[in-house]
């Protein structure tokens, strides 16, 4: 628990609990793609060009160790070879799993927008250290982003941060059934878990000729 912060925390993660005990999703419903990539009320945080033949829009949670994994060992070369180069439009989508995580995502939220990404690095790359004593370290991690400590603490009491989160992450769950993490849609196909660079790659290239 972020002790310096509980109530504010407190308060997302009740609501975030409400959300997941009233959502149900079938097996077999159809994902509308145009729905899929249209962007939250806060706006998408995306990488790559939006004309591109494939996009992948991703569901992962700052202090789950499994979208971390996926970080470390897929992302990066998804980066290098279809992003960074243009083939690939890239989306994350925050879905908070605890209270580690919704603050995380707020002071990445926060912060300036090109700052987005880099901070997720730190998120996934650091995880081990920052998780175990959030309180204190995502405060360092903000002030090395350039916030101050006054910012740090008004963007955790910042309720409209911690909503457009939770809003993002009630969506995923309830229209697209986003459940397991990473949760990763390929032009609309579903992977789950911790994809492999390989698998992603068997299923982005048919879709670039």
């Amino acid at each position: 628990m972020i002790q310096t912060t509980r109530r504010q925390v407190m308060l997302g993660t009740a609501a975030l609990g409400l959300t997941l005990a009233n959502t149900a999703f079938a097996e077999d419903a159809k994902i509308d793609l145009s729905d899929l990539l249209t962007p939250p009320e806060e706006g998408d945080m995306e990488m790559g060009p939006k004309d591109a033949k494939v996009t992948i829009v991703e569901y992962g949670s700052a202090s789950c160790p499994h979208c971390a994994a996926f970080y470390k060992d897929t992302f990066g070369k998804l980066k290098t070879d279809y992003i960074d180069t243009g083939k690939v439009r890239f989306i994350f989508r925050e879905f908070p799993h605890n209270d580690q995580a919704l603050a995380a995502f707020m002071v990445a939220r926060c912060a300036p927008k090109e700052k987005y990404f880099p901070l997720l690095d730190i998120f996934f790359t650091t995880q081990a250290t920052w998780v175990p004593d959030a309180a204190n370290q995502l405060k360092n991690i903000a002030q090395q982003a350039g916030m101050s400590a006054a910012d740090f603490e008004a963007c955790l009491k910042n309720e409209k941060v911690a909503k457009g989160i939770l809003d993002v992450r009630e969506k995923g769950s309830k229209s697209y059934g986003v459940a397991g993490i990473p949760y990763l849609f390929v032009n609309g196909k579903v992977f789950e878990g911790e994809t492999t660079y390989d698998a992603m790659k068997a299923a982005i290239d048919p879709l670039l000729k």
